[in-house]
């Protein structure tokens, strides 16, 4: 390990590999599934759960460790899931309760929670032990129960603090599932619905309060996707493999019904080979089963096949996916030594003897470099082939000039190439100190970092590369440089896009361990690490990396537990590259625990503690991995518990939290942190913090779930961009209020900023390092005008004006064309004017959306938090003068126009063009 993990080596960790067409048809073909899916939601395949109820409870005596024989009587009282039983009183009780009659096998007892940990019992017999409050968790009850008579179920619960008792349980099916129905080869699907991934069928549905708040108010369940492949003659004798990329959750697959296997997690790809299941010459049935209902983290979710899905053929000898791996070391005088390996798999019954050759493309296009080397393999083995090439004056990977070189990787026989993969990276070194923060390429850089889940208005999980780099470009425009992939392994797109645009990325995987739960429990194994080795060896070819996460917030963080799986995971990661450091965000505990293993101090709002860690740890880097947590809606200016607002000041935290100002001040005035991660860039569904219904998503995003900028982006913007800012806030539309007193904020990078209402000076304050500025003015309606200055010079300037009536709509996309392969798609804002050409603040008009040519509105979406109008639909209201609609190219080139209108106003129509291609 470098010491204060100073990483000098160059790691020339570019895009993923990707295996493309070559000039002899016996090459590599990549082939994408995307298109002409049919999907049905199976409403009759959820199996009814069972609910416990008759529960009774008593305070446990003494050391009591067994179930009490006798459960009624003395002592015993009634009670229901959801009760404090405990009412502060810190110990243990006894809760009981008889199992109802379930003759089928595959019995799962499903805890929404238990305050604080409790022991399962059955019939006696001790089943599970759970610890950490407020979490969900399965217990299998098969192995002790009573098929012939009473089933008894006991729970030992202990309370450290609070409140305490048993949360909401119930019995639910673990389903046996057969290779009959829509799994089957012939099944007749026509009726179904036809869908282009990727694809989330959980934000189709209907918002309602019975579905759980955190995932989004949406109701979960299982999908089947069916889809023919047609399999040439010519191919047989190839190897043939189907690689998802993200499919959520726990699906099953088929081919011409033949079980290939079941995946479970949501995050992580996977692949079948399929070989051996092919009709070649004909047509071939895949079936995806998909089964949504039970969460891996705490937020919205979504389900189904929401990532990419591809066709692999390939010769029986070739390279293995994802075994390409390059990096780069400078060599004086000013060279780069770029060293590389890969792993050629033999799946033929004969010895074989190829040509690998290699070459290294400079971000030009020109040759800079080649290696050939003799490979020999052996039938179904196996062989690593690793070389080096040295180039002269490398072009270096960096935020403003992200460079990226191409490895190009061939396995020749008699001068054809039979396998091709190409893999872009970049040459940076990267270092973080312990005094000094993050460097790269030799300069110190502040990570101005925001988290993001994978969410958007519209779309849900299901977001297409193109609004992949949408997010990103806003994200960069308002002056962040790095983002943290929350909670869990992004789509290969995202980081490609990070790539090319000059983004930093804290690659993060899902959980401590080896388990599905959305926290790890005492007792999580940590043997097999697959999904880990899976996301390292997916991403570790990309430059924008810079730190690999392991986990975020758990329960055994401080523990020695949690530091041995730490450590295992560590060790595996540290195996497949060691070319980064390993972190994990904390919330807790920090100092112990994964604090003695991990590379880097990840800090989930501790402000007050930075310098205290600092100080007991002089040697450890830090950094905020999580940040702030400010909770505000855009254009609301008080706080609305019944609609579900807050107000756009930053004032709102909740009790975790820090505003932006107070989150950032106290890590930009520290130079020994790397600086942060700002929780969120964008709202996302669940998780309706802090009210609950009739809010549907968060509300700590800098931006809203559209993208549209609330008034804490100008702060950013103005401490973190590099361009003079002047914001005003709030709007200028308060009928009723003249006269009265209207707090007036300004975000500036300015030295000071003179404030005026209809030309007339409200006074000049000097702006404070990393503040804001504030007046107070009775309402006149007008003009407000902010102008900043910076040694004496005008630099930026802003204004707010009343706006009148709403009368006319306008249509602005993010650009003017797409490719029109079924999936592209352009961001296009509407907003509501008045006659002058003014937003207007309060205008909630419905919009409707119409278009002509290939293509289709694939979501609408307009930022408020406790809108429950559908995601997909042709109209929206507008929220505060705004709303969105995404429109998809088709599959033929040509015109798309799009007309906005609304009862009253004028109407808005835009045209897009769309050209053949491909992804």
């Amino acid at each position: 390990m470098l010491s204060q993990f100073k990483y000098l080596l160059i790691i020339s960790l570019g895009l993923l590999a990707v295996h493309v067409h070559a000039a002899s048809s016996s090459a590599h073909i990549r082939t994408s599934l995307d298109a002409a899916w049919h999907f049905h939601l199976d409403d009759s395949a959820i199996p009814e759960s069972v609910t416990i109820n008759g529960w009774s409870w008593r305070a446990a005596k003494g050391e009591e460790t067994r179930p009490p024989t006798n459960t009624t009587g003395e002592g015993w009282s009634q009670t229901a899931s959801g009760d404090d039983t405990f009412h502060g009183r810190q110990g243990f009780s006894w809760y009981h309760a008889t199992a109802p009659n379930l003759p089928k096998p595959g019995r799962i007892l499903h805890f929404e929670s238990i305050d604080d940990n409790g022991i399962i019992f059955l019939n006696g017999v001790k089943l599970a032990e759970h610890k950490g409050w407020n979490e969900p968790f399965d217990v299998p009850m098969d192995s002790g129960w009573n098929a012939t008579g009473k089933n008894s179920i006991d729970i030992l619960v202990e309370n450290t603090a609070g409140g305490g008792g048993i949360g909401k349980a119930w019995f639910q099916r673990e389903e046996s599932l057969p290779d009959t129905g829509p799994a089957a080869e012939i099944f007749d699907d026509s009726r179904w619905k036809s869908v282009h991934l990727p694809h989330d069928f959980v934000v189709e549905g209907t918002f309602t309060p019975t579905a759980e708040a955190s995932h989004g108010s949406l109701p979960v369940g299982i999908g089947w996707y069916r889809r023919k492949i047609d399999i040439p003659k010519v191919d047989q004798g190839k190897r043939l493999w189907i690689e998802f990329d993200g499919v959520y959750r726990n699906s099953t697959v088929w081919l011409n019904g033949i079980r290939l296997g079941t995946h479970k997690s949501g995050y992580t790809g996977f692949r079948y080979d399929i070989t051996h299941a092919v009709h070649f010459g004909g047509s071939n049935e895949l079936a995806v089963r998909v089964d949504a209902r039970f969460p891996e983290g705490w937020w919205y979710e979504g389900g189904g096949i929401y990532r990419h899905v591809w066709l692999n053929t390939a010769d029986p000898v070739h390279f293995a996916p994802d075994s390409v791996c390059v990096t780069s070391a400078i060599k004086e005088p000013n060279t780069a030594e770029i060293s590389f390996e890969a792993v050629t798999v033999n799946q033929s019954s004969n010895m074989e003897s190829d040509e690998v050759v290699t070459e290294v493309h400079t971000p030009d296009g020109k040759l800079a470099g080649t290696l050939s080397q003799i490979q020999n393999s052996a039938p179904n083995h196996s062989e690593t082939v690793k070389g080096s090439i040295v180039i002269p004056r490398p072009m270096l990977w960096s935020l403003e000039h992200p460079q990226l070189y191409t490895l190009v990787t061939r396995i020749k026989r008699n001068g054809n190439d039979i396998d091709r993969v190409v893999t872009p990276f970049g040459i940076r070194t990267i270092r973080f100190d312990a005094n000094t923060g993050f460097w790269l390429n030799g300069k110190n850089i502040k990570i101005k970092g925001t988290c993001n889940h994978q969410d958007f208005a519209g779309m849900g999980i299901a977001m297409p590369d193109s609004l992949l780099v949408w997010r990103i470009k806003k994200l960069k425009e308002m002056g962040s440089n790095a983002y943290r992939m929350s909670h869990n392994p992004p789509a290969r797109e995202l980081l490609d896009a990070c790539d090319r645009m000059g983004m930093l990325v804290m690659d993060e995987n899902r959980h401590l361990g080896d388990t599905y739960r959305d926290h790890s429990p005492n007792g999580t194994p940590y043997s097999d690490l697959s999904d880990l080795k899976d996301l390292i060896l997916r991403d570790r070819n990309h430059p924008s990396i810079i730190i690999w996460s392991m986990c975020n917030e758990e329960g055994l963080q401080g523990s020695e537990e949690g530091a041995r799986i730490f450590g295992a995971m560590k060790a595996i990661v540290n195996q497949l590259d060691p070319t980064r450091p390993v972190s994990c965000a904390r919330n807790g505990s920090w100092g112990e625990g994964i604090s003695n293993v991990e590379d880097l101090q990840g800090c989930n709002y501790n402000p007050g503690g930075y310098d205290d860690f600092h100080q007991r740890f002089p040697n450890k880097p830090m950094y905020g991995s999580e940040t702030a947590s400010t909770v505000s809606t855009r254009g609301e200016y008080v706080n609305d518990p019944v609609k579900g607002y807050v107000s756009a000041y930053d004032l709102n935290t909740p009790s975790w939290a820090q505003t932006a100002e107070v989150a950032w001040k106290a890590i930009g005035e520290k130079p020994f942190m790397a600086r942060e991660f700002v929780w969120t860039g964008f709202d996302y569904k669940g998780e309706p913090t802090p009210y609950g219904w009739p809010c549907i998503n968060s509300h700590f995003g800098i931006m809203d779930i559209c993208g549209f900028p609330k008034d804490n982006y100008f702060y950013y913007q103005a401490w973190w961009g590099d361009k003079p800012i002047v914001h005003i806030l709030p709007h200028w539309n308060w009928a009723g209020k003249e006269g009265q007193q209207i707090d007036i904020w300004v975000h500036s990078n300015a030295d000071r900023v003179e404030l005026f209402l209809n030309g007339k000076s409200q006074g000049s304050k000097e702006m404070p390092k990393f503040g804001h500025l504030e007046w107070k003015v009775p309402y006149t309606p007008g003009r407000l005008e902010a102008r900043g200055y910076r040694n004496g010079h005008l630099i930026a300037k802003d204004t707010v004006e009343t706006a009148g009536a709403p009368a006319i709509l306008t249509l602005t996309p993010d650009r003017t064309s797409l490719l029109a392969n079924g999936e592209e798609v352009v961001m296009v804002k509407a907003e509501v004017l008045d006659k002058d050409g003014r937003v207007v603040p309060y205008a909630d008009n419905e919009i409707s959306f119409s278009m002509e040519g290939s293509g289709d509105i694939a979501g609408v979406g307009n930022g408020d938090p406790s809108s429950h109008e559908p995601d997909k639909a042709s109209k929206r209201h507008a929220f505060h003068g705004l709303c969105m609609a995404v429109i998809r190219g088709g599959n033929e080139s040509g015109i798309i126009a799009l007309t906005a209108s609304a009862p009253g106003l004028n109407s808005a129509q835009i045209e897009i063009k769309t050209e053949t291609g491909s992804k």
